[in-house]
C-alpha cells in the first residue's frame, strides 16, 4: 500500500512517502522531516483512500486561472452572448488580477473575505456578487472533479444587494414622452403599454404583428454584445403572444405599410435600431421636454407597463404572461410595491366580514 525511505539533503535527512493511488499510478510526497511524520502522512493517505476521500495531490496545484478556462468554457452554450460576455468581462478586470495564478490549495476562507471586502468597497454590490460567483463557482467544480476537499469560499459574508428604486409613469407622462420623442412616439408607447424589453421591440418584424388580434409574437431579441448587435431569443427562451392596445393599430399599421414581411418594424426595416445614449440623444431631449423624472431608463418603461396593466386591474398570472417572467412568483417579487393598495384591501375586507358575522 505504501512505503517510507530516507535520504540525505544539504539540510539533512528527509523522508519520502510513496503509494499507489485509486487509478494505480505512483504517488510520493518528499521532504517530511521526520519518520513519525511521515508514517502519519502515509496512514492518513491510506485512510482516505480507504473512504472514498482521496484527492490527488498534482490535481489540487492547478491554477485557478486553468481552471476558469474549462468552467467558462462549459457554461458558453448554456449563456445568452450578452451574459457570456459579462463573465468574461468580470473574469478579466476583477478576479484574475488576484486569482488567476492562485493554486487550488492555496484559496483560503480568509482570503476571499478579505478579497471581497476590498471589492465591495470599490464596486457596487452586483460586479462583487457576480465576481464572487466566478470565484465560487469555479471552486464548486473542483470540489466535484475531487481536486479540493471542500469549496473555502462558500461561507463569506457577502455585500447587500440594494434594489434599484423602479420609475413607474402615468399615462399622461407616458403620452407626453411618446409626443417629445417625435417620430420615436409609436416605439415609446409601445414599450410602455406592452412590457417589452428594448431588444425584443427592436427585433419586431412586420409578421410579427397580428392587426385584427392586436397581438405582437416575441420570438427574437436584438441585444448589443461587444459594439455590435446580436440576435437571439428573448431572455428565457421562450416565445411569447403579447397584446397590445387598440390606440397602437394605427401607428402600428402606418409603420408596417409598404414593408416585406421580414422587414423590421422600427428603423429603416434592414438594421435593427440601437438603444438610444443615457448621456445624449433623443431619449435625453424628450425627457427633458416632457419633465418625466430624469432618472427614467428605457427599461423603466418596461416597469411602467406593468404598473399601468396592475392598474388597470389585470392579474398577477397575465402581467406574468406579458412580460415573459418564469413564473408568476417572480412577477410578485419584482413588483411588489404595486401591490400595496391590496393589502389595504384585504383589511378591509376583513373588517367588513368581521361586522356581518357578528
Amino acid at each position: 500500500m505504501g512505503s517510507i525511505t530516507p535520504y540525505e539533503t544539504a539540510g539533512g535527512r528527509r523522508y519520502r512517502v510513496r503509494w499507489r493511488a485509486p487509478d494505480h499510478t505512483q504517488k510520493e510526497k518528499r521532504g517530511l522531516r521526520t519518520k513519525h511524520a511521515a508514517e502519519i502522512y502515509l496512514a492518513s493517505v491510506q485512510m482516505k483512500i480507504a473512504t472514498g476521500e482521496y484527492i490527488d495531490p498534482a490535481l489540487s496545484r492547478a491554477t485557478m486561472g486553468e481552471r476558469h478556462e474549462t468552467w467558462l468554457k462549459a457554461r458558453k452554450a448554456a449563456m445568452k452572448p450578452s451574459a457570456y460576455r459579462v463573465l468574461e468581462i468580470t473574469w478579466r478586470l476583477h478576479v484574475a488580477p488576484r486569482w488567476e495564478k492562485v493554486r487550488l490549495t492555496d484559496v483560503s476562507y480568509s482570503d476571499v473575505q478579505d478579497w471581497l471586502t476590498e471589492l465591495a468597497e470599490k464596486r457596487s454590490a452586483t460586479v462583487t456578487l457576480r465576481a464572487y460567483g466566478i470565484l465560487a463557482g469555479i471552486l464548486d467544480v473542483a470540489v466535484r472533479d475531487r481536486r479540493i476537499p471542500s469549496n473555502p469560499a462558500r461561507g463569506v459574508v457577502l455585500p447587500r444587494k440594494n434594489k434599484k428604486r423602479h420609475v413607474y409613469l402615468s399615462h399622461k407622462q407616458v403620452e407626453a414622452l411618446a409626443v417629445e420623442s417625435g417620430g420615436h412616439g409609436t416605439l415609446v408607447r409601445l414599450l410602455a403599454y406592452t412590457g417589452l424589453r428594448w431588444g425584443e421591440v427592436v427585433a419586431l418584424h412586420v409578421d410579427n404583428i397580428d392587426i385584427e388580434r392586436r397581438r405582437l409574437q416575441v420570438d427574437e431579441n436584438a441585444v448589443m454584445v461587444g459594439g455590435d448587435i446580436v440576435v437571439g431569443t428573448p431572455k428565457t427562451h421562450k416565445r411569447r403572444s403579447v397584446p397590445f392596445p387598440e390606440f397602437l393599430v394605427e401607428p402600428l399599421e402606418q409603420l408596417c405599410a409598404g414593408k416585406p414581411s421580414r422587414a423590421l418594424v422600427f428603423g429603416d426595416g434592414f438594421t435593427h435600431q440601437r438603444r438610444p445614449d443615457q448621456r445624449k440623444g433623443w431619449f435625453v431631449y424628450a425627457k427633458k421636454r416632457s419633465g418625466v423624472p430624469a432618472e427614467l431608463t428605457i427599461h423603466d418603461l418596461r416597469h411602467t407597463a406593468a404598473s399601468l396593466a396592475i392598474a388597470s386591474g389585470a392579474n398577477v398570472k397575465a402581467v406574468q404572461r406579458m412580460l415573459g417572467h418564469a413564473s408568476a412568483a417572480m412577477t410578485l417579487d419584482v413588483y411588489a410595491d404595486l401591490f400595496d393598495d391590496d393589502l389595504d384591501a384585504v383589511s378591509t375586507a376583513l373588517h367588513e366580514a368581521r361586522g356581518r358575522s357578528i
